[in-house]
């Protein structure tokens, strides 16, 4: 059957597609933003990553959310989304670093630093960087 020109399953497929590139960078971003909230963040992580330092843990938590969104960008962004793939990716992931140190700078005990971000998107980086390398030899 078609609407509007378009396959009743190839709009299912869209939407599924949509959902499986875009839902683990956009719910690894929402546990940012959670941890982001507690006064208290290091009291809820294991021992082991609170040992690593605060911009260690910046840099592998926004590197995880940077070879998310370049996976997004690459197969479900479109053909202009994935041939830009590379900054859009440290863009989005570096951007929201700037939303989520704003957010601290309204949470009790927490506050905002530049270089949380500057570590957000040193991590950025060698996410995207990594996942391209490694799956895009």
């Amino acid at each position: 059957m078609h609407v509007n020109g378009m396959q009743n399953g190839s709009r299912v497929g869209r939407l599924w597609l949509l959902c499986w590139y875009w839902a683990p960078p956009l719910v690894y971003a929402a546990l940012i933003f959670a941890f982001s909230s507690l006064s208290h963040p290091e009291a809820t992580l294991p021992s082991f990553l609170t040992a690593l330092g605060d911009k260690t843990l910046h840099v592998v938590e926004y590197g995880v959310l940077g070879a998310l969104c370049y996976r997004a960008f690459r197969s479900a962004a479109g053909v202009w989304g994935a041939r830009y793939r590379l900054p859009l990716a440290i863009l989005a992931a570096a951007v929201y670093g700037i939303t989520d140190e704003v957010h601290q700078a309204f949470v009790p005990l927490r506050e905002a630093s530049g270089w949380d971000w500057l570590a957000d998107t040193v991590g950025t980086m060698v996410g995207v960087v990594g996942w391209r390398y490694f799956r895009e030899p």
